[in-house]
């Protein structure tokens, strides 16, 4: 059974909380190729949120080639290149941090500032 956990205090919606949670899983092998994932009611239930919002997520992991759904028995890991998805990944945090940089550059915060920022967040 996969173990999903959502943060209802962020500000990450849910359906993409569950998406990024599986491609972690993917990634780190706790989720193979040709494992089911858990029935959208069934995770809904677990997790206590709309059958809807898990099936956004299941559509989304869907559409970008991660799971595919038969009907009648479930929706199952598809078949992943790990590298791809880390590389994915990771570009996706550096477009965050880029971000994360230009704010505290607008802010007026120095880059010394915001490198020990970064470090103090990174030791927490």
């Amino acid at each position: 059974m996969i173990k999903i956990i959502i943060n209802t205090t962020s500000m990450v919606p849910i359906y993409e909380q569950i998406i990024d949670q599986v491609k972690t899983l993917i990634r780190n092998g706790g989720l193979k190729e040709n494992d089911i994932l858990p029935s959208v009611r069934t995770l809904s239930k677990e997790l206590k949120i709309s059958a809807l919002t898990v099936k956004k997520a299941y559509d989304s992991l869907e559409d970008e080639g991660f799971a595919v759904t038969v009907h009648g028995k479930g929706t199952y890991v598809a078949s992943v290149n790990t590298e791809l998805l880390l590389e994915e990944q990771k570009k996706e945090l550096e477009a965050d941090l880029e971000q994360a940089v230009q704010k505290g550059r607008r802010y007026g915060i120095s880059d010394d500032d915001i490198k020990s920022l970064f470090d103090l967040i990174m030791e927490g």
